[in-house]
């Protein structure tokens, strides 16, 4: 009888443990709130700001999803859009002032440098190429 109580009160003292530690494990951490990126651009942060169109791709030299973004970017250089590539290495404060945080990310701004589309990380041809198009329409 004495053993059956004493395994009785250890079972209770360890299902009170076990409630204690739950009880002081920390949450979960909240999601994570989706980057966003600016709305508004000072063109004369950029090159070619004569041009109706800017497509500016925020990027680090050591990203490789970063170099697909700029090639499929490239494509879309004319004299109506002009493309600039933003790298970290090379531009921090570019990247700081407009608090860019992922990259590759990607801007479409028309002449007065309102943001009209957007993108972070890797986008395809056919998306970048269709969001130009809209913005332009």
């Amino acid at each position: 009888m004495v053993r059956l109580l004493v395994a009785v009160a250890i079972v209770l003292i360890a299902a009170a443990v076990a409630e204690v530690v739950r009880r002081r494990r920390s949450a979960d951490p909240p999601t994570q709130p989706l980057r966003q990126l600016p709305a508004q651009l000072d063109r004369a942060d950029f090159a070619e700001p004569e041009t109706p169109w800017l497509v500016a791709v925020f990027s680090s030299d050591t990203c490789a999803t970063c170099a697909d973004v700029i090639a499929k970017a490239e494509v879309l250089r004319s004299s109506e859009i002009a493309v600039d590539v933003v790298s970290y290495q090379r531009r921090r404060p570019v990247h700081d002032r407009y608090a860019i945080g992922a990259v590759p990310s990607l801007v479409i701004a028309d002449a007065e440098g309102a943001v009209k589309e957007s993108f972070v990380g890797p986008v395809t041809a056919a998306d970048l190429w269709a969001a130009v198009a809209a913005a332009r329409d």
